[in-house]
């Protein structure tokens, strides 16, 4: 095997070598003590079967190389006087993380329940995968994580995350070679091009090869030195190799390795900020580190390989409750790392192993980039109001909301650029999007070569555009959790890429919010657009609104749901999801022109509930209950509707009309359910108890049945929604393809509503007529009718703020 670095190049005296094994021990004896122990932890008496847990859960295989590496960096960290966190790719490791945390103390301060004694360590064994315990992963109970690793891939894009803007933060980020087989994580590595060393922190990852998954050989495993060093010298890194199973021989490698790569990453930053000249894109170090799966564990159990091979991946000695034999092996096992040289007689940990860790916030489990919140500063926002649309009257005049939503976010990143702790994060789509004013403010963060065409990009850009929904999420999440604040904007179709992501960051924000100790962190904020309704000319494959499905399964209290009709509700729903913290913003709306329906003072008085009954739009007289509700939610929708109320208001001027439009979608939950939702009065007030209520919804009908099944109109609600029909075809083609037009409400209407059927027969005939006529002439022209492309809503509005 190929040794970068000899062991003579370690400054390691034998003196500390030893200490750092044993340090390295205690912690290995610890994790080994969680997955198995409810008693007796300090094996001061014979183990017996009643000590063990019944069920053994947790994961030993990486564990070892996890507090090899947690060990040397504190060495490092204490040495150099390192701000420095440490992100556990492999998300097993749990029984690791918290070892460490609990031997450098931050464990029992932040649970002092917990003591550093032989009864907290009996407690400490006890909880771990145990019911009222703690989860076996790196989860937010765990101090030190921001990286929870249930779904393995995001490592190293969280690593990265943390670092940008954080210029004097290393974080050390451990790949397993399990982990490395994702996409997610093979894209990752491509993080490096967008680290600025003038500005940034820096990422030192460790990949570890110890060979196996669960049940096979890992690829990256099986690699050779040479090509993994090909491999990663392509990436733009320079790989060192620390390789073997001899403990005295792997601390010297290791420490001269870290020693080596730590010189390295300083005199990147150093050169990139002492104003020698332009930043060039550096190599940066990182360690691969090869060592046995099950490392200092049972080389065999009943004959078979365990130690360097996969079954050294959970528990490796599976029953020793009920078998003699495999209690005898488990109890050799753990005094193999010799519990008295380790812990005192009290179960504390031995002075002079104390003294290795770091002190206070130097210590990884006690970073306060570990806990973001700590550090978060609020943003700078300027007033949302003076970018208001004009609405003389509604309809009037059209205009691309988010081009508008742009000019505001071009303005908070001017006024949040000294304290740079905000970022906009997109999949190449900042600019067809249509937020391009923000390049009036920043460019796109690009360390590789500028071309003198090129536009918009900039070493110091604080907008970050990758062909990767999973990068731009995990930098996100990342940039988040360690106290800044972020935009993600998407294409509506493509966050689906990353529904899991969502799905974890869901759950640690869950967690975390019932953990006193965990600060609140920032928000994250989607802004989905380019939305279903009109990627007419990409086509079905760019067609699918179910993200918010997805989201809406989640806690209540952690996620919220907007669709604003038009600019101004856009701009009063971004300036209040920028403001808020610990939760999940959809914000879905579109980039097209499209007709501007409210005042600014309406769009925030309308927003600020959510929902909304809006008058001037119904024909409601004499306050009489309404014939008809015509729901909405989605600037789309809001649209078809109004056109819908239009042809009805004109053909059937006796039919009493209310329009309801639906900003918050979580409004229409009761407040039981969702901190949001409203009243079953004030929902019967709004929605009637008895009239039929034909609802337009931007996505998939069934949502809005779930949100409102417990109403009592819930039988008279009748949802048209994305019915999964599409093509490339003209706008208005598409929500008649899914039935979502202004005809076919229309005649849901005459058909839902008691005694039109007959009444409004003519009319019914007339609208399906209008719809066959509207195939015939797109098919002929290619465009839609100029009928539908240029129909204005004809009403007043009510407006009284002239905004």
């Amino acid at each position: 095997m190929e040794q970068a670095l000899p062991a003579g190049n370690s400054a390691l005296s034998d003196d500390h070598l030893v200490l750092l094994d044993r340090y390295w021990r205690a912690a290995n004896y610890l994790s080994v003590g969680q997955i198995y122990l409810l008693d007796n932890a300090l094996l001061r008496e014979p183990l017996r079967a009643e000590h063990i847990k019944p069920r053994l859960l947790g994961h030993w295989g990486t564990t070892p190389g996890l507090n090899f590496v947690y060990a040397h960096l504190n060495r490092l960290i204490k040495q150099r006087d390192l701000d420095m966190i440490y992100i556990c790719g492999p998300g097993h490791g749990g029984p690791g993380m918290v070892a460490n945390t609990y031997l450098e103390g931050t464990y029992s301060e932040i649970y002092p329940d917990i003591g550093r004694d032989a009864d907290g360590m009996r407690k400490l064994f006890r909880q771990f995968s145990f019911p009222g315990g703690i989860p076996s992963h790196a989860a937010p109970e765990t101090p030190g994580s921001i990286h929870e690793g249930g779904e393995l891939g995001y490592a190293l894009v969280h690593a990265y995350g943390a670092a940008f803007d954080n210029p004097d933060l290393l974080v050390a980020c451990v790949v397993g070679d399990g982990e490395a087989e994702t996409g997610p994580l093979a894209a990752s590595w491509h993080s490096n091009k967008f680290l600025n060393p003038a500005r940034d922190g820096a990422v030192l990852p460790i990949l570890h090869l110890n060979g196996y998954k669960i049940a096979n050989p890992t690829v990256l495993g099986r690699m050779t030195d040479d090509e993994i060093r090909h491999l990663f010298l392509g990436y733009g890194h320079e790989p060192i190799f620390v390789e073997g199973d001899d403990p005295p021989v792997m601390h010297r490698l290791m420490a001269a390795a870290l020693e080596s790569a730590i010189e390295r990453i300083q005199t990147i930053q150093n050169e990139a900020r002492d104003g020698r000249g332009s930043v060039q894109r550096p190599k940066w170090p990182m360690i691969v580190l090869r060592s046995p799966k099950g490392w200092t564990g049972p080389k065999e159990v009943d004959g078979l390989r365990v130690e360097g091979f996969w079954r050294a991946h959970q528990v490796p000695i599976a029953d020793p409750r009920s078998n003699p034999d495999h209690l005898k092996l488990l109890e050799q096992w753990m005094r193999s790392y010799q519990p008295e040289a380790l812990f005192d007689s009290a179960g504390q940990l031995r002075d002079e192993l104390q003294a290795l860790p770091p002190r206070g916030a130097r210590r990884m489990g006690a970073n306060p980039h570990a806990n973001g919140g700590l550090l978060k500063r609020e943003l700078i926002l300027p007033d949302y109001r003076d970018y208001a649309v004009k609405v003389p009257h509604a309809g009037a005049p059209e205009a691309e909301a988010t081009r508008v939503l742009g000019e505001f976010l071009r303005d908070v990143m001017r006024l949040n650029a000294k304290a740079r702790n905000f970022r906009i994060m997109g999949p190449d789509e900042t600019a067809s999007n249509r937020l391009d004013a923000v390049f009036e403010a920043t460019d796109r963060v690009w360390m590789e070569g500028i071309e003198p065409y090129d536009v918009h990009l900039a070493q110091d850009g604080r907008v970050m555009e990758v062909l990767s929904e999973h990068l731009c999420q995990g930098w996100l999440e990342g940039y988040l959790l360690t106290g800044r604040h972020g935009f993600f904007s998407c294409y509506e179709a493509f966050v689906h890429i990353v529904d899991s992501m969502f799905n974890q960051h869901a759950k640690w924000l869950k967690v975390s919010r019932a953990l006193p100790w965990r600060r609140p962190i920032a928000s994250l904020n989607y802004l989905l657009t380019s939305h279903v309704w009109r990627q007419d000319h990409n086509g079905f494959s760019h067609q699918d609104p179910g993200f918010v499905d997805l989201v809406a399964n989640k806690k209540a209290d952690i996620v919220r749901l907007y669709f604003p009709p038009d600019a101004n509700t856009l701009l009063w729903v971004a300036d209040h999801c920028l403001r808020t913290y610990d939760r999940i913003n959809v914000i879905v709306a579109g980039k097209q022109p499209a007709p501007q329906w409210l005042t600014m003072g309406q769009a925030a008085t309308h927003c600020d509930a959510g929902i909304g009954i809006w008058p001037w739009a119904g024909t409601e007289v004499g306050g009489l209950e309404p014939d008809v509700v015509m729901a909405c939610a989605g600037d789309v929708p809001t649209l078809e509707t109004l056109a819908a109320v239009d042809l009805l208001r004109r053909e059937l001027p006796d039919l009493r009309i209310r329009v309801v439009n639906v900003v918050d979608l979580m409004t229409l939950q009761p407040k039981e359910q969702h901190p949001h939702g409203i009243g079953d009065k004030e929902f019967d007030a709004m929605f009637t108890c008895d009239k039929p209520v034909i609802f337009a919804y931007h996505g998939y009908p069934h949502l809005i049945h779930r949100l409102t099944y417990s109403r009592a109109n819930h039988d008279g609600m009748h949802v048209r929604g994305f019915a999964e029909e599409g093509t490339t075809t003209t706008p208005f083609d598409m929500v008649v393809l899914n039935e979502l037009d202004r005809f076919h409400l229309a005649i849901e209407v005459i058909d839902r509503v008691p005694g039109l059927a007959t009444a409004a027969a003519h009319l019914k005939q007339v609208l399906l007529d209008r719809l066959q006529e509207h195939r015939r002439y797109i098919c002929a022209h290619g465009e839609d009718m100029p009928e539908i492309s240029n129909w204005k809503w004809p009403y007043g509005t009510g407006a009284s703020d002239g905004g």
